[in-house]
Formats: structure tokens, C-alpha cells, sequence
């Protein structure tokens, strides 16, 4: 299993966001020049973590982005969610019901159902403020991979 670049980007994005004091806002051009990410990627990624409320818009010239919750509040698990949408390792579990015309017959199922469960565990039991404690001892804030995509 693979996350996209978005994915990746978004916990980066995120974890700015919660360095800052709670209702502080940061520009994503602050937050482009400080983490090294495209501006317009940035832009891309915002949309849906401003669509289900993981962050709030403010216009103007203070305006920006704002976390709407305290970080100990977010999990990663809702942040890939917005951007990803199910992190199911098959396509069958990825809903929630399991459409597939094999499914009574899938040996391999509860493998791949075991899988989704330690994912979603992990994922869930991550806070954003832990992220954010992370990206404060990084030297860059990258996830590691020393890749740009």
C-alpha cells in the first residue's frame, strides 16, 4: 500500500498549522516557503481539508488557514481520509458494505480485513499534536523519504 504525495503533503501542511497558537491563521505561502512545498499543490490540498471542517479559511490580508480543533483532536486517520477517502488496502473493503460478487468465496478476505484493521488502528491512534511535536525536532519536516513526489 502506497499513500500519495497529497497524503504525505497534507500531514506536513497539517502539522504547520498546529505549531502555531490555537485560531492563529498561516498563510500557505508561509507554509510553502517553510516546509518547500508547491504553492499551487498546496492550494490543491487544502480544498478537501477545507471541505469536511479539518480547516477554516479566513480572507484578508491577515487571512489564511486555521486549524478548527485543538491538534490533540485530529488523527491522522481523518486527515488521509479527506484526502484519500477509504484507506482500504482492496477496493472490497472500501465501503461499507463489501459489494463484491466473491466475497462468500475470497479466502484471502480476512487477511485483507485484517490488514484494514491494523491500519485504521494506527492511523487512528496518531494525533496530529504528536505530528506536530515531530515536525518540531526535524530538521525539515519531511516524512524522511527525501523525495519530492
Amino acid at each position: 500500500m502506497k499513500f500519495s504525495t497529497k497524503s504525505r503533503y497534507a500531514l506536513r501542511l497539517m502539522a504547520e498549522l498546529a505549531r502555531y497558537a490555537p485560531g492563529t491563521t498561516v498563510s500557505l505561502k508561509e507554509i510553502s516557503e517553510r516546509q518547500n512545498l508547491s504553492l499551487k499543490y498546496l492550494e490543491q490540498i487544502v480544498t478537501p481539508l477545507a471541505r469536511v471542517g479539518l480547516v477554516k479559511s479566513e480572507r484578508g490580508s491577515q487571512g489564511g488557514y486555521r486549524l478548527t480543533k485543538a491538534p490533540a483532536d485530529y488523527t491522522a486517520g481523518e486527515i488521509l481520509r479527506a484526502i484519500e477517502g477509504s484507506v482500504a488496502p482492496i477496493p472490497c473493503l472500501g465501503s461499507e458494505t463489501n459489494e463484491c460478487p466473491m466475497s462468500d468465496q475470497c479466502f484471502t478476505l480476512p487477511f485483507w480485513a485484517g490488514l484494514d484493521d491494523v491500519i485504521n488502528q494506527y492511523i487512528d491512534s496518531v494525533t496530529l499534536e504528536q505530528l506536530a511535536q515531530s515536525l518540531s525536532s526535524a530538521n525539515d519536516g519531511c516524512c524522511g523519504c527525501n523525495s519530492k513526489n
